[in-house]
């Protein structure tokens, strides 16, 4: 073994903590070693939070971007990355998630304008509006209620699937939805009052 192979063999048995040290002043053995102990963990956990798997791959990518960034600022817990990469990974998925709701919205207020080439310009009109009425209003929730709205309304999750994906309990899912979608009530409802007038 010559002592290339020696030290690349040494490396697995170190703390994450002393790899991170090693990748703060630019070694890049060491970053591939943290990168192969938790890439498997970090993709499994993104899959887990209801993203696309194409977003899997990205966020996964992401995380390990941005550990290779901040190395030097990364804390460890007994001496491990994986909580510090957890909680990057479930950030960029919630991100991608708020990005995908986001984009939904925009799509959904762009087919309407399609999708009935016989409807009069007025009808296209308010159709239009009211797509972006209730962007507008899902767009005041907050991050983790837009989440739910997209997991649940968007995308047909069941409160156990978006529970698991979020990290709560069922109740917590249900309680959330239920206080979002009165939210967006009473957001439209003033919406419309105020057209009306």
């Amino acid at each position: 073994m010559n002592a290339v192979e020696h030290d690349v063999a040494a490396v697995p048995s170190q703390a994450d903590e002393a790899l991170l040290d090693a990748v703060a002043r630019g070694d890049h053995t060491a970053f591939a070693t943290i990168y192969e102990r938790h890439v498997r963990t970090v993709f499994r956990f993104a899959l887990s939070l209801g993203i696309s798997p194409r977003d899997v791959e990205d966020v996964t990518q992401e995380v390990f971007v941005v550990a290779f960034k901040k190395a030097a600022r990364i804390r460890t817990a007994d001496g491990s990355a994986l909580p510090w990469l957890m909680v990057t990974c479930r950030n960029l998925s919630y991100a991608h998630l708020r990005k995908r709701a986001k984009d939904h919205a925009h799509i959904d207020a762009g087919e309407h304008d399609v999708a009935d080439p016989t409807a009069s310009p007025e009808s296209r009109a308010l159709q239009a509006e009211l797509s972006l009425t209730i962007a507008e209003a899902i767009g005041r929730l907050s991050p983790r209620d837009q989440e739910l709205v997209h997991l649940c309304l968007d995308r047909g999750m069941t409160y156990r699937q978006a529970a698991h994906a979020l990290g709560v309990t069922d109740g917590t899912v249900r309680n959330r939805l239920s206080r979002a979608r009165a939210e967006l009530r009473s957001s439209l409802r003033g919406a419309f009052r105020e057209q009306g007038s």
